[in-house]
């Protein structure tokens, strides 16, 4: 059991591990911990209680083993999404499906974020060798004087165009990151909660398991066999249900920490990106030559890196895509042979066999411990020297029934019997009032001290039957199932849907400063001047006026000194 529960919870929180590295509370979750509180306080007058749904086949009883545990085929989990080319099989398709122990996956699956790498790389060295040659050997881009004001105001509109689409960019990756982490923080706050849940359900049978070492109605206990057998089964709860919790605690801050990195990351780079637009905008309009050369080359790197980030949440969006296909599929395939299987090893008949037998037979006990002091004290006329004579008297008080036959198999109630989930109502009509030295002084079969003493056992009967099949939930992999199922439908789609906005925003933020760049070279390597570079777009008249005027005060000089020059 301590094998399977951990292997459960390393499952669970391998599909965050996968979000953070390479990338809730549910009203179930909730109302489960409510009941799990609530059912502390014990009603005995519950009517539904019903019996164990995961009951032992007879088959399996008799003959325990692997055979009832053969998988029906291999399945290849998410097959079609993760049929891609690999790198380490010299770009063949990869047939293997979601495997995260196979490196061939992950091969084939960062193999969907190149196009992002390649770019970049391309970028930087392309770039890079025209800022080299630019610097290095003194390349210009002159722009005639006589060239068309129409041209110089396309690149102005071109350029506040690629400035905006650098800033709804920004927007976009701050939007989507945000909503992401948010998400993400949810998703990880349900699993965490079906963590303590499980844990919670592991202490609470233990804790049951322990109180049934004490019961005892007038000083008759449980078996010593069966006080042995609630021991070892407790060391393997106890075992898993700490292993479960240190790894949980372990896990969601390094996946919380790992979160939010990733969320101070994306952060920057949307603000630095924003900030590098918008200064580089005003420093071009403005004309500011030798300033925009620093933007230039910071751009230059930065941009690089957003193509970087954009392939790495390309991988990151098809590898949480993949791991939901492949959670789908196991959900509806439990028993088929997957690569789940050797993470999470669902079919363990023969642990939950001995767990469930290990439960019905202490409660048998219990009940044994009870009838035993039903039949022999409280319904007989036992004399005045016997330890347990407290003048009992009235109708014959009913045993208590037996939830199960010698075979642990559900047997039904006798007419004269009570069972376990009203017993302490009809038993307290029997109870006797007792004078100081404890003798009935009315018409009763039992002392208040007895009945509390088999109200005690009752409940710790009751519990056990509460707490173990949610237990065995968790060893027939059903409890996965259904927090798998939860997370495909309810978590997936949100996860899939942010991640592709910060994708459009890292690739907005790309191509529309990349953009801005070539016009701030364009701008950067116009003749050096005192005009400004776009200044001059928006007041063409006003320069012809004083172009003209200064003309004409050049000509009306030189006829001055013409005329001066005739009179001497």
């Amino acid at each position: 059991m301590t094998r399977l529960l951990v292997a459960t919870s390393l499952c669970f929180f391998f599909f965050f591990l996968v979000l953070g590295s390479g990338s809730c509370v549910s009203a179930l979750t909730r109302n489960g911990l409510r009941r799990t509180r609530d059912t502390l306080k014990f009603s005995l007058v519950d009517e539904n209680l019903g019996s164990w749904r995961n009951g032992i086949s007879e088959e399996t009883a008799q003959s325990p083993g692997p055979a009832s545990d053969a998988p029906q085929g291999t399945l290849v989990l998410a097959a079609k999404r993760t049929n891609r080319p690999d790198i380490l099989s010299r770009f063949k398709r990869y047939r293997g499906g979601w495997d995260i122990a196979n490196r061939h996956y992950w091969a084939s699956v960062g193999f969907t974020g190149a196009a992002g790498f390649i770019i970049s790389v391309l970028w930087f060295v392309v770039f890079g060798m025209v800022l080299v040659v630019h610097h290095c050997c003194g390349w210009r881009i002159n722009i005639k004087e006589e060239e068309s004001h129409r041209s110089q105001r396309i690149c102005l509109i071109l350029l506040l165009v690629f400035t905006c689409a650098a800033a709804i960019g920004c927007i976009l990756l701050s939007v989507g990151q945000d909503e992401f982490h948010d998400e993400a923080m949810r998703t990880l706050n349900y699993v965490v909660n079906q963590s303590d849940y499980t844990v919670q359900t592991l202490r609470n049978v233990t804790e049951y398991l322990s109180l049934a070492k004490a019961i005892s109605v007038a000083q008759v206990f449980l078996p010593s066999d069966v006080m042995d057998g609630i021991d070892k089964l407790n060391l393997d709860l106890n075992a898993a249900a700490n292993t479960l919790t240190e790894k949980t605690s372990e896990n969601s801050v390094k996946i919380k920490r790992v979160f939010g990195a990733v969320r101070s990351a994306l952060i920057t780079v949307a603000a630095v990106m924003l900030l590098l637009a918008v200064i580089g905008l005003f420093l071009s309009i403005l004309g500011h030559q030798h300033a925009i050369h620093i933007f230039i080359v910071s751009g230059w790197l930065l941009v690089a890196i957003t193509f970087i980030l954009s392939g790495v949440f390309v991988i990151l969006n098809n590898t949480v895509s993949d791991t939901c296909v492949a959670m789908e599929e196991w959900v509806e395939h439990p028993h088929a042979e997957t690569a789940l299987s050797n993470i999470l090893p669902c079919v363990d008949q023969r642990t939950t066999n001995k767990t469930l037998s290990q439960s019905k037979q202490v409660i048998n006990d219990i009940v044994n411990v009870v009838n035993q002091f039903i039949y022999t004290y409280a319904n007989t006329y036992p004399s005045h020297a016997d330890p347990y004579y407290y003048n009992q008297s009235g109708p014959l008080m009913p045993p208590l029934c037996y939830p199960y036959d010698s075979q642990l198999r559900d047997s039904q109630c006798g007419d004269q019997e009570v069972s376990i989930s009203n017993a302490s109502l009809v038993w307290q009509k029997y109870t006797c009032e007792v004078s100081a030295s404890g003798m009935c002084t009315t018409v009763g079969r039992i002392s208040p001290d007895i009945y509390t003493q088999l109200v005690a056992a009752v409940n710790e009967s009751y519990a056990l039957q509460h707490y173990t099949p949610p237990l065995l939930s968790l060893q027939d992999c059903n409890f996965v199932r259904d927090t798998f199922r939860t997370i495909t439908s309810s978590y997936c789609p949100p996860l899939d849907h942010y991640l592709k906005i910060v994708n459009a925003g890292l690739a907005l933020i790309s191509v529309g400063v990349l953009l801005c760049l070539v016009l701030w070279v364009l701008s950067a390597n116009r003749p050096g001047r005192r005009e400004l570079v776009f200044v001059k777009l928006s007041l063409p008249i006003k320069g012809r006026r004083k172009k003209s005027s200064s003309n004409n005060n050049t000509n009306n000089s030189s006829s001055i000194d013409v005329s001066s020059s005739n009179e001497v």
